[in-house]
C-alpha cells in the first residue's frame, strides 16, 4: 500500500477526531485527502507529532490521533515512553513505515532494522499493531477509534513519492487560529 492510499483510508474512518500530522509529505498527502479544520499540520516540525498530540489528548476529551512517519519518529523516540507512563485513553499514535526519509530524499532509515510496533509495546502502549494492507488498516483503525487506549498502529508503506502533491495552503499561524477553535468549540 502506498502512504496517501493508508492516509486515504485514515480519513475515510474519522468523525470528530483531531489529527496532527508530521512535517512533510505526510502533512501535504493529508492536506490533499481531506483538509479539516480538526487538522493540525506541523509544518517544519519533524519528530514533535507523538508529544504534541499527547498534550492534547491529555488536555482533552476528544479523541486525538497522531500520524508520524517512522524517520520522524525515531527522531523523538523518547515521546513512546512518556505516553506509555501517562497513558492517555484517548490517543492513537499512527506511524507510517517506509523504510526511509522519503520527504528529504530518501535516505535510509533504522526502521527496517527495529521494530516500533514492539518498542511502542514495551514502552505502556496498551494497544498495539502492525499493518501492510488496507484491509487490515480499516479494520485495525476502526477497531482502535472505539478502543481506550494508547494505541498504537505501525502501517508499512512502499516508498511512494507522489508527483504534484499541494502543500498545505494554510499558514502555521490559520492552522493554530482554526484548530483552536475545533478544540473550544
Amino acid at each position: 500500500m502506498k502512504r496517501h492510499e493508508a492516509i486515504k483510508i485514515i480519513f475515510e474512518g474519522l468523525t470528530n477526531e483531531l489529527v496532527i500530522t508530521t512535517t512533510g509529505m505526510i502533512s501535504r498527502e493529508a492536506f490533499s485527502a481531506e483538509d479539516r479544520k480538526e487538522n493540525f499540520y506541523m509544518v517544519g516540525s519533524m519528530g514533535l507529532v507523538t508529544p504534541v498530540a499527547l498534550g492534547a489528548a491529555l488536555s482533552l476529551n476528544k479523541k486525538v490521533i497522531g500520524i508520524e512517519g517512522d524517520g520522524s519518529m525515531f527522531l523523538n523516540l523518547g515521546s513512546l515512553s512518556m505516553v506509555g507512563s501517562r497513558k492517555p485513553e484517548n490517543l492513537i499514535t499512527i506511524v507510517l513505515d517506509n523504510g526511509c526519509y522519503e520527504s528529504t530524499g530518501g535516505q535510509y532509515c533504522i526502521s527496517t532494522e527495529l521494530d516500533l510496533n514492539s518498542i511502542a509495546k514495551s514502552c505502556g502502549y496498551i494497544n498495539t499493531a502492525k499493518v501492510e494492507f488496507e484491509k487490515s488498516l480499516k479494520e485495525k483503525f476502526k477497531l482502535f477509534l472505539e478502543k481506550t487506549g494508547p494505541s498504537f498502529l505501525l502501517v508499512k508503506v512502499e516508498v511512494s513519492r507522489q508527483e504534484a502533491v499541494p502543500r498545505v495552503k494554510h499558514s502555521p499561524e490559520e492552522i493554530k487560529e482554526r484548530f483552536i477553535k475545533e478544540i473550544i468549540n
